[in-house]
Protein backbone atom coordinates (compact mmCIF):
# COMPACT_ATOMS: atom_id res chain seq x y z
CA UNK A 1 0.00 0.00 0.00
CA UNK A 2 1.51 3.48 -0.83
CA UNK A 3 2.69 5.52 1.82
CA UNK A 4 0.28 9.02 1.64
CA UNK A 5 1.76 12.42 0.60
CA UNK A 6 4.27 13.41 2.94
CA UNK A 7 5.23 10.32 4.27
CA UNK A 8 8.98 9.06 3.52
CA UNK A 9 9.03 5.99 5.69
CA UNK A 10 6.28 3.70 7.07
CA UNK A 11 5.75 5.16 10.77
CA UNK A 12 4.67 1.05 11.53
CA UNK A 13 8.08 0.48 10.75
CA UNK A 14 10.15 3.69 12.13
CA UNK A 15 8.35 3.07 14.87
CA UNK A 16 8.18 -0.31 16.05
CA UNK A 17 9.87 -1.42 18.95
CA UNK A 18 12.78 -2.93 18.61
CA UNK A 19 16.25 -4.54 19.41
CA UNK A 20 18.36 -1.94 21.48
CA UNK A 21 15.18 0.39 21.90
CA UNK A 22 15.74 2.57 24.60
CA UNK A 23 12.53 4.90 25.74
CA UNK A 24 14.67 7.57 27.42
CA UNK A 25 16.31 8.16 24.32
CA UNK A 26 13.45 8.49 22.28
CA UNK A 27 12.52 11.85 21.00
CA UNK A 28 8.83 13.12 21.75
CA UNK A 29 8.54 16.40 19.45
CA UNK A 30 9.88 14.59 16.21
CA UNK A 31 7.61 13.87 12.92
CA UNK A 32 9.52 10.48 12.50
CA UNK A 33 9.13 9.47 8.34
CA UNK A 34 7.54 12.68 7.77
CA UNK A 35 8.62 15.79 5.54
CA UNK A 36 5.85 17.96 5.85
CA UNK A 37 4.70 20.98 8.77
CA UNK A 38 1.19 20.54 10.76
CA UNK A 39 -1.00 21.80 8.48
CA UNK A 40 0.62 19.67 6.00
CA UNK A 41 -0.26 16.57 8.67
CA UNK A 42 -3.92 17.49 8.92
CA UNK A 43 -4.35 17.35 5.42
CA UNK A 44 -3.00 13.85 5.34
CA UNK A 45 -5.26 13.03 8.47
CA UNK A 46 -8.24 14.37 6.12
CA UNK A 47 -7.48 12.25 3.14
CA UNK A 48 -6.38 8.80 5.08
CA UNK A 49 -9.07 8.77 6.59
CA UNK A 50 -11.78 7.44 3.87
CA UNK A 51 -8.69 4.81 3.58
CA UNK A 52 -8.92 3.61 7.06
CA UNK A 53 -12.91 3.98 6.82
CA UNK A 54 -12.63 1.48 4.31
CA UNK A 55 -10.70 -1.29 5.34
CA UNK A 56 -12.76 -1.15 8.74
CA UNK A 57 -15.73 -1.62 6.62
CA UNK A 58 -14.43 -4.76 4.90
CA UNK A 59 -13.09 -6.14 7.98
CA UNK A 60 -17.06 -5.85 9.30
CA UNK A 61 -18.38 -7.07 5.82
CA UNK A 62 -16.50 -10.19 6.00
CA UNK A 63 -17.58 -10.93 9.50
CA UNK A 64 -21.09 -10.86 8.80
CA UNK A 65 -20.32 -13.57 6.09
CA UNK A 66 -18.43 -15.84 8.25
CA UNK A 67 -14.85 -13.83 8.74
CA UNK A 68 -13.27 -14.93 11.47
CA UNK A 69 -10.87 -11.48 11.75
CA UNK A 70 -10.47 -8.73 14.33
CA UNK A 71 -8.52 -5.49 15.38
CA UNK A 72 -7.22 -4.42 18.75
CA UNK A 73 -5.30 -1.02 19.45
CA UNK A 74 -4.56 -1.08 22.56
CA UNK A 75 -3.51 2.91 23.59
CA UNK A 76 -1.06 3.40 26.73
CA UNK A 77 0.23 6.67 27.89
CA UNK A 78 0.93 9.06 30.63
CA UNK A 79 -1.86 11.23 31.10
CA UNK A 80 -2.64 13.74 28.55
CA UNK A 81 -0.72 12.28 26.14
CA UNK A 82 -3.67 12.36 23.51
CA UNK A 83 -5.13 8.98 23.76
CA UNK A 84 -8.24 10.97 23.53
CA UNK A 85 -7.59 12.73 20.49
CA UNK A 86 -6.43 9.29 18.64
CA UNK A 87 -9.96 8.08 19.47
CA UNK A 88 -11.90 11.16 18.95
CA UNK A 89 -9.89 11.96 15.57
CA UNK A 90 -8.73 8.62 13.95
CA UNK A 91 -10.93 5.81 15.48
CA UNK A 92 -13.64 8.29 15.36
CA UNK A 93 -13.82 8.32 11.49
CA UNK A 94 -14.78 4.62 10.76
CA UNK A 95 -18.12 3.34 11.00
CA UNK A 96 -19.20 3.53 15.04
CA UNK A 97 -21.23 0.09 14.49
CA UNK A 98 -18.10 -2.26 14.22
CA UNK A 99 -16.14 -0.41 16.52
CA UNK A 100 -15.79 -1.68 20.85
CA UNK A 101 -14.12 0.77 22.84
CA UNK A 102 -13.07 -0.41 26.13
CA UNK A 103 -11.71 2.34 28.82
CA UNK A 104 -10.16 0.31 31.90
CA UNK A 105 -10.47 2.12 35.36
CA UNK A 106 -9.28 1.39 38.62
CA UNK A 107 -10.68 -2.43 39.23
CA UNK A 108 -13.07 -2.71 41.35
CA UNK A 109 -13.79 -5.06 44.66
CA UNK A 110 -15.08 -8.23 42.12
CA UNK A 111 -12.32 -7.79 39.95
CA UNK A 112 -9.49 -7.48 42.22
CA UNK A 113 -11.02 -11.47 43.32
CA UNK A 114 -9.78 -12.92 40.13
CA UNK A 115 -6.64 -12.77 37.70
CA UNK A 116 -5.82 -9.49 36.28
CA UNK A 117 -6.91 -10.96 32.54
CA UNK A 118 -10.45 -11.42 34.00
CA UNK A 119 -11.95 -8.25 33.28
CA UNK A 120 -9.94 -8.25 30.17
CA UNK A 121 -11.11 -11.20 28.25
CA UNK A 122 -14.68 -10.32 28.23
CA UNK A 123 -14.00 -6.98 26.17
CA UNK A 124 -11.66 -8.22 23.53
CA UNK A 125 -13.22 -7.76 20.20
CA UNK A 126 -15.14 -10.26 17.93
CA UNK A 127 -15.21 -11.14 14.36
CA UNK A 128 -15.20 -8.00 12.14
CA UNK A 129 -14.98 -5.43 15.11
CA UNK A 130 -12.41 -2.94 15.86
CA UNK A 131 -11.54 -3.04 19.66
CA UNK A 132 -9.76 -0.29 21.65
CA UNK A 133 -8.42 -0.50 24.83
CA UNK A 134 -8.01 3.33 26.65
CA UNK A 135 -5.67 1.73 28.99
CA UNK A 136 -5.02 -1.75 29.51
CA UNK A 137 -4.36 -5.42 31.15
CA UNK A 138 -0.95 -3.19 30.72
CA UNK A 139 -1.79 -1.19 33.66
CA UNK A 140 -1.56 -4.12 35.97
CA UNK A 141 2.39 -4.32 35.07
CA UNK A 142 3.22 -0.52 35.15
CA UNK A 143 1.65 0.66 37.95
CA UNK A 144 1.56 -1.83 39.81
CA UNK A 145 5.71 -1.66 39.51
CA UNK A 146 6.35 1.51 39.75
CA UNK A 147 4.42 1.42 43.03
CA UNK A 148 5.08 -1.66 44.33
CA UNK A 149 1.67 -3.11 44.24
CA UNK A 150 3.37 -6.60 42.75
CA UNK A 151 6.27 -8.16 43.63
CA UNK A 152 9.12 -8.80 40.95
CA UNK A 153 8.21 -12.88 40.08
CA UNK A 154 4.78 -11.66 40.68
CA UNK A 155 4.78 -9.29 37.33
CA UNK A 156 6.87 -11.74 35.21
CA UNK A 157 4.17 -14.08 35.93
CA UNK A 158 2.19 -11.10 34.27
CA UNK A 159 4.25 -10.74 31.22
CA UNK A 160 4.46 -14.45 30.24
CA UNK A 161 0.23 -14.49 30.88
CA UNK A 162 0.29 -11.22 28.67
CA UNK A 163 2.27 -12.54 25.97
CA UNK A 164 0.35 -15.93 26.31
CA UNK A 165 -3.16 -14.10 25.90
CA UNK A 166 -2.05 -11.80 22.89
CA UNK A 167 -0.46 -15.13 21.32
CA UNK A 168 -3.66 -16.26 21.61
CA UNK A 169 -5.55 -13.19 19.99
CA UNK A 170 -3.27 -13.95 16.96
CA UNK A 171 -4.07 -17.01 16.83
CA UNK A 172 -7.90 -16.84 16.83
CA UNK A 173 -7.59 -13.93 13.79
CA UNK A 174 -7.33 -10.92 16.27
CA UNK A 175 -4.59 -8.41 15.03
CA UNK A 176 -3.11 -6.52 17.87
CA UNK A 177 -1.77 -3.20 17.55
CA UNK A 178 0.07 -1.71 20.69
CA UNK A 179 0.36 1.89 21.05
CA UNK A 180 2.58 3.58 23.60
CA UNK A 181 1.89 7.69 23.20
CA UNK A 182 5.46 8.86 24.16
CA UNK A 183 5.09 12.79 25.85
CA UNK A 184 7.84 15.03 27.45
CA UNK A 185 7.08 15.79 31.41
CA UNK A 186 7.63 19.33 30.57
CA UNK A 187 4.80 18.92 27.56
CA UNK A 188 2.70 17.39 30.33
CA UNK A 189 2.78 20.15 32.46
CA UNK A 190 2.20 22.29 29.55
CA UNK A 191 -1.30 20.77 29.10
CA UNK A 192 -1.85 19.96 32.62
CA UNK A 193 -1.94 24.16 33.43
CA UNK A 194 -3.79 24.83 30.46
CA UNK A 195 -6.59 22.72 31.76
CA UNK A 196 -6.39 24.80 34.94
CA UNK A 197 -6.49 27.73 32.84
CA UNK A 198 -9.82 26.73 31.44
CA UNK A 199 -12.78 26.00 33.06
CA UNK A 200 -14.43 23.88 30.61
CA UNK A 201 -11.29 21.44 30.94
CA UNK A 202 -11.35 21.27 35.03
CA UNK A 203 -13.22 18.19 34.42
CA UNK A 204 -10.37 16.75 32.44
CA UNK A 205 -8.21 17.28 35.24
CA UNK A 206 -6.85 15.45 38.62
CA UNK A 207 -5.11 16.37 41.14
CA UNK A 208 -3.69 12.59 41.14
CA UNK A 209 -1.96 13.42 37.69
CA UNK A 210 0.52 15.55 39.67
CA UNK A 211 1.29 13.08 42.42
CA UNK A 212 2.46 10.68 40.04
CA UNK A 213 4.65 12.99 38.81
CA UNK A 214 6.75 12.27 41.03
CA UNK A 215 7.65 8.92 39.35
CA UNK A 216 7.91 9.94 36.11
CA UNK A 217 11.34 7.46 36.07
CA UNK A 218 10.03 5.02 37.29
CA UNK A 219 6.99 5.19 34.80
CA UNK A 220 9.80 5.31 31.75
CA UNK A 221 11.40 2.71 33.75
CA UNK A 222 8.57 0.22 33.88
CA UNK A 223 7.43 0.85 29.98
CA UNK A 224 10.63 -0.17 28.93
CA UNK A 225 10.43 -3.26 30.71
CA UNK A 226 6.83 -3.83 29.60
CA UNK A 227 8.43 -3.37 26.01
CA UNK A 228 11.23 -5.68 26.62
CA UNK A 229 9.28 -8.34 28.41
CA UNK A 230 6.10 -8.47 25.87
CA UNK A 231 7.41 -7.00 22.21
CA UNK A 232 6.16 -10.52 20.18
CA UNK A 233 6.31 -10.97 16.71
CA UNK A 234 2.56 -11.89 17.14
CA UNK A 235 1.79 -8.53 19.27
CA UNK A 236 4.89 -5.91 18.54
CA UNK A 237 4.96 -2.32 20.50
CA UNK A 238 5.08 0.97 18.91
CA UNK A 239 6.26 4.71 20.61
CA UNK A 240 4.91 7.34 19.00
CA UNK A 241 6.07 11.05 19.72
CA UNK A 242 3.28 12.82 20.78
CA UNK A 243 4.66 16.51 21.98
CA UNK A 244 2.43 17.12 18.54
CA UNK A 245 -0.67 15.90 19.12
CA UNK A 246 -1.26 15.99 15.08
CA UNK A 247 1.50 13.70 14.49
CA UNK A 248 0.56 11.44 16.83
CA UNK A 249 -2.91 11.41 15.42
CA UNK A 250 -1.03 10.83 11.90
CA UNK A 251 1.24 8.02 12.49
CA UNK A 252 -1.50 6.35 14.80
CA UNK A 253 -3.54 6.69 11.78
CA UNK A 254 -1.25 4.93 9.34
CA UNK A 255 0.13 2.14 11.60
CA UNK A 256 -3.63 1.08 11.79
CA UNK A 257 -4.13 1.26 7.78
CA UNK A 258 -0.98 -0.70 8.09
CA UNK A 259 -2.10 -3.13 9.98
CA UNK A 260 -5.71 -3.49 8.53
CA UNK A 261 -4.02 -3.70 4.77
CA UNK A 262 -2.32 -6.79 6.21
CA UNK A 263 -5.44 -8.85 6.82
CA UNK A 264 -5.80 -8.81 2.99
CA UNK A 265 -9.40 -8.38 3.19
CA UNK A 266 -12.01 -8.46 0.91
CA UNK A 267 -15.62 -7.92 -0.31
CA UNK A 268 -18.21 -10.09 0.49
CA UNK A 269 -19.33 -12.10 -2.86
CA UNK A 270 -22.82 -12.42 -1.16
CA UNK A 271 -24.84 -15.99 -0.94
CA UNK A 272 -27.23 -14.52 -3.66
CA UNK A 273 -27.76 -14.58 -7.75
CA UNK A 274 -26.79 -10.76 -8.37
CA UNK A 275 -28.64 -10.72 -12.05
CA UNK A 276 -31.33 -12.61 -10.63
CA UNK A 277 -32.16 -10.75 -8.07
CA UNK A 278 -31.50 -6.78 -10.01
CA UNK A 279 -34.27 -8.92 -12.67
CA UNK A 280 -36.69 -9.71 -9.31
CA UNK A 281 -36.49 -5.91 -7.86
CA UNK A 282 -36.93 -4.29 -11.77
CA UNK A 283 -40.15 -5.97 -12.02
CA UNK A 284 -41.17 -4.67 -8.59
Amino acid sequence: MPLPLGFTDSPAELLRVGTGFHLTAEPTNAAPGFSGKKADGAAALAARAPVLAQLQEQLFAESRYGGQKSLLLVLQAMDTAGKGGIVAHVVGSVDPQGVRLTAFKAPTEEEKAHDFLWRIGPAVPGPGIFGVFDRSHYEDVLIHRVHGWADPAELERRYAAINAFETQLAAAGTRVVKVMLNISADEQKRRLLARLEDPTKYWKYSPKDVDERVFWPDYMDAYQKAFERTGTAAAPWHVVPADKKWYARLAVQEILIEALASLNLQWPAGDFDVRHERARLKST
